[in-house]
């Protein structure tokens, strides 16, 4: 594994704790705005605090993060495997873990949190995640794009 520099506005170089801990902040920030947007404009999902919006945005980023890096494990186990075969028990199993984990997840954030956070259902739920991605994917793409500055 090669380190990637960071180098912060001030040109003091980022340690790789520092920028991984810059990239979960954001993303956990990108989920919590997704999360009150959706509370704020429609009445399925309902959380009773800012403050729970909070813990459930750092919960969901964590169990995500969590099931993508599970998927990415199995995937690569069928990758090193060669045919058709190996090709759909990879699509396959990576389909069931992204769409079996929201299920995992639900039910942890019901566990976590009780009735004090409410999707209103698996359907729900999936359509804010799907949100969450989203966000963080057009967040990601931004930032990418600003490091393509030809002035620096």
């Amino acid at each position: 594994m090669t380190a990637t520099v960071v180098i912060a506005a001030d040109d003091r170089v980022l340690s790789n704790r520092q920028a991984l801990f810059i990239r979960y902040f954001f993303a956990v920030l990108v989920d919590l705005t997704v999360l009150n947007l959706f509370v704020e404009y429609w009445h399925v999902v309902e959380i009773d605090s800012f403050t729970i919006s909070l813990l459930a945005a750092a919960l969901l980023q964590l169990l995500l993060k969590l099931t993508l890096a599970l998927e990415h494990r199995i995937a690569d186990y069928f990758k090193k495997q060669a045919g058709k075969g190996a090709t759909a028990k990879r699509i396959l199993t990576s389909w069931l873990v992204l769409f079996g984990s929201k299920f995992l997840i639900l039910e942890a954030v019901d566990l976590v949190f009780g009735d004090k956070v409410e999707f209103g259902g698996v359907i729900p739920f999936i359509i804010v995640v799907i949100a969450i991605i989203v966000a963080e994917a057009i967040i990601t793409k931004i930032y990418g794009l600003l490091g393509n500055d030809p002035a620096r």
